[in-house]
């Protein structure tokens, strides 16, 4: 199976009133490998960081104290 180089993170959380907001970012392929033994892929700023298994199943990893991250949706980019 092809390793993709880029995938689109969708994180949804609620907003202002009664609705749901999602924020997307996109991460590239680094050289690391997570704890499941997965790429992990990091966003430019390399405070978002994610390993991503072929199958999407995404584990976002804490780059940094005091960090709860969420699991986003994952789609890969072209």
């Amino acid at each position: 199976m092809k390793t993709v180089d880029r995938y689109r993170l969708t994180f949804t959380h609620p907003g202002p009133g009664t609705g749901m907001v999602a924020d997307e970012v996109v991460v590239e392929r680094t050289d690391a490998k997570g704890p499941g033994g997965h790429p992990v892929y990091s966003d430019p700023t390399g405070i978002l960081r994610a390993e991503i298994s072929p199958a999407g199943e995404v584990r976002m990893l804490a780059s940094g104290a005091y960090q709860n991250p969420i699991n986003p949706a994952a789609e890969p980019v072209d």
